[in-house]
């Protein structure tokens, strides 16, 4: 096994029942695609042999998980978007080249799961060019990073304080809210929190997000 260290012994046991998924979907002539809803829009793990605009039904895109790493600290938890059931999604597939398909799921583990927090499922995603099978990272809404529901205020304390490895949580929302607009891709409730972090001057003025 290729990866790595810097991953817990629950997110290395899914790896590996992920893994032998994928290799028998590749034996039987099939693709990796993988569901990009939030930063992996923005920063694909992989040069995707092709992408396809796509809506996930079942599940729809939340800043409700706590990140204590890369977007926040133990002391100051910062947010990140998972999906969590109801509704839908709009996003993307993107599809890994055949050849290096195991290696891509591999690195993307080291980006994704270091702690086993996601649950990654295979769901069914509609594209214009029909539905596909695609790798998505959802949230078991009992687990203890779900941070629920939380109130305005909760969530410009997050967004004036929460910063880790990767940089600020306001900054990741601002980021991912600029990619969906970018994509014509509406989501009210991500633009309604932009519009709360504007509001009280923790982002620049209106440029369309």
């Amino acid at each position: 096994m290729n990866t790595t260290s810097t991953c817990s012994a629950h997110s290395l046991a899914l790896l590996q029942t992920t893994r032998q998924q994928l290799v028998k979907r590749l034996d039987q002539g099939g693709h990796f695609w993988l569901y990009a809803y939030g930063s992996l829009l923005w920063r694909p793990q992989f040069e995707p042999a092709e992408i396809r605009p796509a809506r996930l039904w079942g599940h729809h895109r939340a800043l409700r998980m706590r990140s204590r790493v890369n977007r926040g600290s133990p002391e100051c938890p910062g947010l990140v978007f998972a999906l969590l059931p109801g509704g839908s999604c709009v996003g993307q597939v993107h599809r890994a080249g055949a050849a290096d398909a195991v290696l891509q799921l591999d690195a993307l583990w080291e980006r994704e799961m270091p702690n086993g927090v996601y649950t990654p499922r295979w769901l069914r995603c509609h594209t214009p060019d029909g539905p596909v099978e695609a790798l998505a990272f959802t949230l078991d809404p009992a687990h203890p990073s779900h941070a629920g529901r939380l109130d305005d205020a909760t969530h410009l304390t997050i967004f004036r304080d929460a910063e880790g490895r990767y940089g600020r949580t306001v900054d990741y929302l601002h980021r991912t809210a600029l990619c969906l607009q970018a994509l014509s891709i509406r989501d009210t409730e991500v633009s309604r929190l932009v519009r709360l972090a504007r509001g009280d001057g923790l982002l620049p003025g209106d440029d369309g997000a």
